[in-house]
């Protein structure tokens, strides 16, 4: 099981990476107002393989896996996970595909509910993606919207990549968790 959001987040996202895909966007947000309605939701979408209306449904089964990506596995739990925390937090979940073009998987959660996991750290969720290895595009949208934040930021593995080099050494990975800490604090 997942012990927060930003862990299912990373792992519908490292699906999409996964996928034979040259660009991957995640989109992640949290919006709060001021009757008290709070939602996060985020959306990953990818240019890979994609899949079949069969394969669609497939994916939702606990009990499938393609056994290609995962030749060891017999379960494939990420998809399935995601569909059950999102419908017992007063969410729900939208996943569309199509083969040769990718697919687009949606998920919303009500943060009010009980039910619903913390958010975790969407910082360290973002940098965690960002050392996938696969695509060649990642891009990553925060909206983030309460009391306290209003904050809307955009950020592409490219341009890190371009401004503080390779994501390999300590010292550009700390550069980067600072840079993407800092980009929630503002």
């Amino acid at each position: 099981m997942h012990w927060t959001l930003a862990d299912l987040v990373a792992d519908i996202t490292q699906n999409g990476i996964e996928s034979g895909a040259s660009q991957v966007d995640l989109s992640v947000s949290e919006l709060r107002d001021d009757t008290g309605k709070a939602e996060f939701r985020f959306t990953v979408s990818d240019n890979g393989k994609g899949m079949n209306a069969d394969e669609l449904e497939k994916a939702k089964d606990p009990f499938f896996t393609d056994g290609v990506k995962h030749p060891l596995r017999k379960i494939g739990l990420g998809v399935p996970f995601l569909i059950q925390t999102a419908e017992q937090s007063g969410g729900g979940t939208e996943v569309k595909s199509e083969p040769g073009k990718g697919t687009t998987v949606t998920a919303w959660f009500d943060l009010n509910n009980i039910d619903t996991p913390p958010v975790g750290d969407i910082p360290g969720m973002f940098r965690s993606v960002l050392l996938f290895q696969g695509p060649g595009e990642i891009v990553l949208r925060r909206i983030c919207r309460d009391s306290k934040r209003n904050l809307d930021y955009t950020v592409r593995k490219s341009e890190i990549v371009d401004a503080i080099g390779s994501l390999e050494d300590a010292g550009s990975l700390a550069l980067l968790g600072q840079y993407l800490q800092g980009l929630e604090e503002e």
